[in-house]
């Protein structure tokens, strides 16, 4: 089993000749992992872990050209039904809800979005970096209305070759879900919080993973986003979780599970 990393949360799973694509979403300008639609496999199922822009935006062009299903909550749903033209192909879901694609079995859990401060907001707003990425600011500004998460972001477990893997989709965790404990590889989004060391070791302590893949830690949609130091969360688990192996991955590398 391997995974790719595109850059964001965009994450390929391929296990014994079949692949599932979790939020593809191609870089803005200036973005510190530039790609495009065509480093997407064509015809791989899709599985959304909530409907924000920066994870759901592509989705339309994708299915305009390839043969796939989308796999969402109601909001994901939602949001996609008012953009594109034919919706037989995607699969509303809710957690406890579980399918197979393969051999792989894939479970959909109740996650938890990070909660933006009011000192990160104001960070953002008063960044230089609005106007020098003028055309993005004004982009993100009509789009990320359009595109709710509602409360309804998701994580993934995915089971194959007898290994487990859990996927956040943002950094924090439902207090009210049990979530796998142990499993043979956690991926953990990076962005969006003030401390983020500390922050993703509270995640860890709870669900102590055998291996951590970290993603959505690059500078994907400036201005709003940026590229995290991911060295402190390295530096903390070592001390504390020395058993535990952190992966950085380069965007397009494939990493073996």
């Amino acid at each position: 089993m391997k995974i790719t990393w595109f850059g964001t949360a965009s994450i390929l799973l391929e296990s014994e000749g079949e692949k599932l694509l979790f939020d593809p979403f191609v870089h803005l300008a200036g973005g510190s992992n530039p790609n495009s639609l065509e480093d997407f496999p064509a015809d791989t199922d899709i599985c959304i872990t909530h409907g924000h822009v920066d994870h759901l935006f592509f989705l339309p062009d994708l299915l305009a050209e390839q043969d796939i299903t989308v796999y969402g909550t109601k909001a994901v749903m939602d949001t996609l039904e008012g953009w594109v033209e034919e919706t037989g192909s995607l699969v509303q879901a809710e957690p406890g809800c579980s399918w197979h694609i393969g051999n792989m079995k894939i479970t959909m859990l109740k996650g938890q979005h990070t909660r933006f401060t009011a000192r990160m907001v104001l960070r953002k707003l008063i960044n230089p970096r609005l106007f020098r990425y003028f055309r993005n600011t004004l982009f993100l500004a009509w789009a990320h209305p359009k595109f709710p998460e509602k409360g309804e972001t998701v994580a993934y477990q995915i089971d194959a070759e007898g290994k487990r893997i859990l996927l956040l989709g943002s950094m924090a965790l439902d207090k009210n879900t049990i979530y796998p404990t142990n499993v043979d590889l956690l991926i953990l989004p990076f962005q969006g919080r003030e401390n983020m060391a500390e922050a993703a070791m509270e995640i860890v302590d709870e669900l102590k993973p055998r291996r951590i893949l970290l993603d959505h830690f690059d500078d994907a949609f400036p201005p709003v986003s940026e590229d995290v130091d991911t060295r402190p969360f390295k530096r903390a688990i070592a001390l504390k979780h020395p058993e535990i192996k952190v992966v950085k991955p380069r965007a397009g590398k494939p990493v073996a599970v």
